[in-house]
């Protein structure tokens, strides 16, 4: 028998990069919330605590309350012209960087929006609705999936048997989405709790201030690395302790898993049901299509390529793609490995989980302490930017290479011994070539991923290093609000354009 030997090496480096990017992290947060920062877990600190939790919860109940109808409105109504588009356009508001669709949620509900303030678009209700336009799409996008894996058979039977919509629920729908549902919410609550760009953006003052947010302030604003410290071990427990939970449902699902081709149902086919079902898709459309009119209408007439929009432009293509490099190197080995060893799998599979684990805010936080007090942060600026965007993505980007790799690896390993084929060899004419297509996709997503962040760059950005969200966001904070939207369609359509080359490249054959 063949020996297959795949060197541990480059994924032994993956987990050190990592393991010391956390420990820079972790550690200087442990020594200064022990040292002196246990003693300042005051009041305002369980009011953002508090607020934290609200927020996210709301958020999370309100995007299951709308998701789980609208997926089972799609999953029943299959074959409805123009299904395809609108099961493509819950895709959106996962592609689009979050300062983007702030900026068309106020200029719809906002004082002088659309609606003419009909909504007071700042504080818990403005949270809420951008909250809830990010994250009900998700919701429907996931259980929808999981409604067309109900097996054919099932729905052959029910029809046979005349079950009623009640029973056609309690029966065949709702077995099949329970072990999903507690997941599904506790990924859109974490997703909530860590938000950054809402929060800042739509917060209102103390009195909605979330964790993240108060740790960029405690920083930037107030520069108090102990309240930081704190607030950032608070941060630590919350988002560990949800990861930890959402792992035992089945782990947390980074984007909407690919449909499969539907098995036929025959409920559904009444007037009342189908008036209902049509009822349900239009009320979302309603929430999903103003906030993306209003950018696209709005933007249009405010658009101005100046020198900072185009610098901020390729700031940001520059940072986006060493990002995704970064990540993919990282990614690459660690799945490699896990697809020859399950205890290896074990162990990338809770290591790319890191930046969910030790959210950005606590990272940010122990940087900033060990930073300030040796070279200081501006001159590593943009490696910071870097390194915490590719943290971020790795889940994201692990999602794409490990099954691919897997495959791979089941495929070539014995023939690639046999030859003595190994290393560089290997990687060069082997691995890459077969792999091109998902390699390029993670590489896609990875820099879609930085393009609309506004985390990293908010905590460690300068006056002279500006992406576009940080563009964005400083146009608003100057009450330019017309600049602004123009920059944020800017930013959609470079979105848009590499979402539609993911895409493509992912339905090559």
């Amino acid at each position: 028998m063949i020996a297959v030997r795949y060197s541990r090496a480059p994924a032994l480096l993956a987990l050190g990069f990592l393991a010391l990017a956390l420990a820079a992290g972790f550690l200087p947060v442990l020594w200064m919330g022990a040292a002196q920062g246990f003693s300042r877990f005051d009041s305002y600190i369980l009011r953002v605590l508090s607020f934290t939790l609200l927020q996210a919860g709301l958020s999370a109940a309100i995007s299951i309350a709308i998701g789980l109808p609208l997926a089972r409105a799609l999953a029943r109504r299959q074959d409805f012209p123009g299904r395809r588009l609108i099961v493509r356009l819950l895709n959106l508001p996962l592609a689009l960087p979050a300062i983007v669709v702030i900026i068309g949620i106020i200029e719809v509900y906002g004082a002088r929006g659309w609606l003419g303030g009909i909504f007071d678009i700042y504080g818990l209700q403005g949270i809420l609705i951008a909250h809830v336009f990010f994250n009900f799409p998700l919701a429907a996008r996931l259980l929808l999936a999981e409604l067309e894996r109900i097996p054919a058979e099932s729905w052959k039977l029910s029809a046979q048997l005349g079950l009623k919509p009640f029973d056609i629920w309690r029966l065949v729908e709702w077995p099949q989405l329970k072990a999903s549902l507690p997941g599904v919410a506790l990924l859109i609550f974490l997703l909530c709790a860590s938000s950054f760009a809402v929060v800042l953006t739509l917060g209102g003052g103390p009195s909605a201030t979330t964790l993240e947010v108060a740790i960029y302030q405690a920083l930037r604003a107030d520069f108090d690395p102990q309240r930081a410290s704190v607030l950032a071990l608070v941060q630590l427990a919350l988002c560990a302790s949800l990861v930890l939970i959402a792992q035992g449902w089945g782990g947390l699902r980074p984007g909407a898993p690919p449909l499969r081709v539907m098995a036929r149902r025959y409920d559904g086919r009444d007037t009342v049901s189908r008036a209902w079902d049509f009822a349900l898709i239009a009320a979302a459309l309603i929430l999903l299509l103003p906030p993306l009119a209003a950018i696209t209408i709005s933007g249009l007439a405010q658009f101005n390529a100046n020198g900072t929009l185009l610098r901020a432009a390729a700031t940001s293509l520059g940072l986006g793609a060493a990002s995704a490099a970064l990540a993919f190197t990282l990614v690459w080995p660690l799945a490699s490995q896990a697809a020859r060893s399950p205890g290896w799998r074990r162990l990338s599979g809770l290591a790319v989980l890191a930046a969910w684990i030790v959210p950005p805010a606590v990272l940010a936080t122990g940087w900033f302490i060990v930073l300030i007090s040796g070279a200081g942060i501006s001159g590593l600026a943009a490696f910071l930017v870097i390194a915490m965007n590719a943290l971020m993505a790795l889940p994201f980007v692990h999602h794409i290479l490990a099954p691919a790799i897997a495959e791979q690896a089941a495929a070539y390993d014995r023939l690639c011994a046999s030859l003595g084929v190994a290393g560089w060899n290997r990687f060069r004419y082997v691995d890459l070539p077969s792999l091109r297509r998902p390699a390029g996709l993670a590489l896609v997503m990875a820099l879609i991923l930085s393009l609309g962040d506004l985390t990293a760059i908010a905590l460690f950005g300068t006056q002279d290093f500006v992406t576009l969200p940080a563009l964005i966001y400083r146009q608003m904070g100057s009450y330019r609000f017309d600049e602004a939207i123009g920059t944020a369609l800017f930013l959609a359509i470079m979105v848009l354009i590499l979402s539609t080359l993911a895409e493509r490249w992912s339905a090559q054959k």
